[in-house]
């Protein structure tokens, strides 16, 4: 005889942050009564107003000090103090120069990435949502691939006219040019601050906009793969089972996040993918098992535990693991409310990073390199040893602040991971992390790859040439080409910079294939001569259960092809 109320079976509480149990207004609507109005001033000054106000004061700085230096400079000749004190001078502006320029810009990309880009994503996605609602599922796809090409360059010419206009409003009340003694009043100087950093932000949104637009524009749209490569008896192959979003939890039965006490409870899904992964393994040898994102739901130790533990009963399946980061391992600040959120100060964001961290050393920490300069540098094992006291000691005991400062620099450099090609013409695997650095609950699903993770990949490539590759990420790079889902999937889960880090791997265009998971849905295609391989959740999924085995081949042209995929389910004996 079951209870009333069976606590296995959940309750109003395990639906607090379901997107699937309540609606987006609802959730707005618990987020706003319950947020900390503190703590998100706190939040918005540092991560907005701060590096703002900077990004304002360095016309002023760089002219007042060049004012400075000119006027110390020409005294030279006349005056014997300002001769000696001229060297010190200038060296004092080069070095403080550097770092104000180098402080710039970590803070202009900053705001880029919180303000700047989504502005042009919200208009681009909302623009194809409403166009592409109302198309027939038949249209070819080549007309839905122009109405998309056409809707980016509409939202990019929009966002630029937008832009303009509120450049040339503002541009009265700027002021570019300063000496030292006008910079002492803060009062009289605020609202200038503000209105440099407002106008140069948004005239790089705009021009940023317009050539965003229309590189979205010109490239190429992703389509579904009709087609897939025949067998070959001559062909080297690999075996890759693709796993995704497996959200494990540390209770017995314990729900999750997004589908609160309507989903999986426990871990009992989890272990019949493994079991099943066992049997495949059995038959037919797997060369790798690829785990893009979310082994977590909410990044915790007890989560991690639960994880290890199913691993750690497959020994030879753990050796052939190959993961990266998901939103709910480093995003998610509290299971139980949208409307927490870190401050920047917080060490609760730094300890989901050192436990995600530590889990892929376990798994992969002995296969994988971390990129240093031109060459795959260390295996990441070595990498994180000189760092594992700071480690544990950070995980004990939160402060100092320096530390906090390291480890943030160790998070930052060990993506891109790299597996190289056991020979010239092998299969290596990019590891990436695509998760934006948010600090709030409520846009922990946002995704962005910086810059410098992607020059890496092009290093470690370019090492190759006649390699293959998987590119291994969390978000999906471009939306897919089907009828428009619900806007906030497309707006909320993006990954932002995600069109531009397809036109950068271009130059793997036929020997490299692109998986990840996030949207917890199965779809193969291809844009710009990239295979893209989405994989489903084996654990949330409502119907059947299911994941796939991959088979890759290299041809004799040195390309890289997709055979047919291998259904799994998981939830059949």
């Amino acid at each position: 005889m079951k209870p009333i109320l069976d606590p296995r079976d959940g309750d109003l509480e395990d639906d607090a942050s379901s997107t699937h149990q309540r609606s987006l207004l609802s959730l707005a609507g618990s987020l706003f009564s319950e947020i900390s109005l503190p703590k998100l001033i706190v939040v918005w000054f540092v991560l907005l107003v701060v590096p703002a106000l900077l990004l304002g004061a360095v016309p002023l700085l760089v002219t007042a000090w060049a004012i400075l230096v000119w006027s110390k400079t020409a005294n030279v000749l006349t005056e014997i103090w300002p001769a000696l004190l001229l060297p010190p001078l200038l060296a004092i502006g080069w070095f403080g120069g550097r770092r104000l320029l180098r402080l710039a810009e970590t803070n202009f990309w900053s705001l880029n990435a919180l303000a700047v880009q989504p502005i042009y994503i919200l208009c681009r996605e909302g623009l194809r949502h409403l166009v592409e609602g109302p198309l027939p599922s038949g249209l070819h796809p080549s007309w839905r691939a122009a109405i998309r090409a056409a809707c980016a360059a509409v939202a990019g010419i929009g966002v630029f006219l937008l832009g303009a206009g509120v450049v040339a409003l503002l541009w009265p009340a700027t002021r570019w040019v300063s000496r030292f003694p006008d910079l002492g009043s803060v009062h009289g100087m605020l609202p200038v601050l503000l209105a440099n950093s407002v106008t140069l932000i948004t005239a790089y949104c705009a021009g940023a906009a317009l050539v965003w637009g229309v590189g979205d524009a010109l490239m190429a749209q992703p389509r579904d793969l009709q087609d897939f490569a025949a067998a070959e008896n001559d062909e080297r192959t690999w075996r890759v089972a693709h796993l995704s979003d497996i959200h494990t939890v540390g209770e017995r039965y314990g729900g999750r996040i997004e589908s609160g006490r309507a989903g999986p409870r426990g871990n009992d899904r989890l272990r019949q993918t493994l079991a099943r992964l066992d049997e495949i393994h059995r038959q037919q040898p797997l060369d790798f098992i690829l785990i893009t994102g979310d082994l977590t739901d909410a990044g915790r130790s007890a989560e991690w535990a639960e994880f290890l533990i199913a691993v750690s009963a497959y020994p030879h399946l753990a050796e052939r693991i190959i993961a990266v980061p998901g939103n709910h391992d480093v995003n998610v600040v509290d299971r139980s409310s949208p409307a927490r959120m870190d401050t920047p100060m917080s060490p609760t964001k730094r300890l989901r990073q050192l436990r995600t961290l530590s889990v892929l050393d376990y798994l992969q920490g002995r296969r994988l390199r971390v990129i240093r300069g031109a060459t795959p540098g260390s295996l990441l094992t070595d990498m994180l040893r000189p760092h594992a006291s700071d480690m544990t000691c950070f995980a004990d005991r939160g402060a100092p602040r320096r530390l906090s400062r390291t480890l943030e620099a160790v998070w930052d450099t060990v993506f891109p991971m790299i597996l190289p090609p056991d020979g010239p013409d092998g299969l290596g695997i990019v590891a990436l992390n695509s998760n934006a650095d948010t600090h709030f609950s409520f846009t922990n699903a946002l995704g962005l790859i910086p810059a410098e993770q992607v020059q890496r990949l092009r290093v470690a490539t370019s090492l190759y040439p006649q390699a293959c590759w998987i590119v291994a990420l969390h978000h999906h790079v471009i939306e897919y080409p089907q009828k428009a889902q619900n806007l906030s999937l497309r707006i909320g889960t993006a990954l932002i910079n995600g069109s531009w880090v397809i036109r950068q791997l271009r130059c793997l265009a036929g020997r490299a294939v692109i998986m990840h998971g996030h949207r917890h849905i199965d779809w193969i295609g291809q844009c710009g001569g990239l295979a893209v391989v989405s994989a489903p959740s084996p654990v949330m999924a409502s119907g059947a259960q299911y994941f796939y085995v991959h088979t890759l081949a290299a041809g004799a042209n040195g390309k890289l092809k997709l055979r047919q995929p291998q259904r799994i389910r998981t939830d059949e004996p």
